[in-house]
């Protein structure tokens, strides 16, 4: 699947990543939130049990859902 990430900061020099399908916007119960854009038309295989690198567990899961992926808070990334 292609698909364009973004990615914010968190605190204690952390950050965590919204992955939402190639072209799409950002779905809105996540706008409220200044996400930044960090590669866009990146293939990723949605059928892995997680992206680790980007500390999301379940893509598919969470796209057929919700319409994004987003890292989960215990699995954010250290800067």
């Amino acid at each position: 699947m292609r698909v364009d990430i973004y990615r914010r900061p968190e605190s204690e020099h952390k950050r965590s990543y919204l992955v939402v399908p190639e072209g799409r916007v950002i779905p809105e119960e996540a706008t409220n939130i200044d996400w930044l854009s960090d590669r866009r038309g990146i293939d990723l295989n949605e059928n892995q049990a997680a992206w680790p690198d980007l500390g999301i567990d379940d893509p598919e899961r969470q796209i057929e859902e919700k319409g994004y992926a987003i890292t989960g808070v215990q699995h954010q990334i250290q800067e």
